[in-house]
């Protein structure tokens, strides 16, 4: 059966929420909120990874270095690298791994 949802939209920013909102034995998508001024604390993906971003900004920190990602850009990284999160506005994205 085919079906659209619409948990992106409604999706609310408070504080930090995450969603598997697809999964399969290979992949999956996740839906994070951040809320502005809260982070994502240090953590790996078990897989190589794209963050899309939907709405908002965030500052994303892997390997020393810093990236400002914002509405409509992506941003790739390595499996297992430790990264954290903040959130400079209140922002909604997507992580496909």
């Amino acid at each position: 059966m085919l079906e659209i949802k619409d948990r992106i939209k409604k999706a609310s920013h408070n504080g930090l929420t995450v969603q598997k909102i697809f999964k399969t034995e290979t992949a999956e998508t996740l839906l994070i909120t951040l809320e502005k001024g809260h982070n994502f604390p240090e953590h790996t993906s078990p897989r190589d990874a794209l963050l899309v971003m939907l709405e908002g900004k965030i500052k994303f920190f892997i390997q020393n270095e810093e990236y400002n990602i914002k509405r409509q850009e992506t941003f790739s990284f390595p499996a297992n690298e430790p990264h954290h999160l903040l959130a400079i506005e209140n922002s909604k994205f997507l992580i496909i791994r």
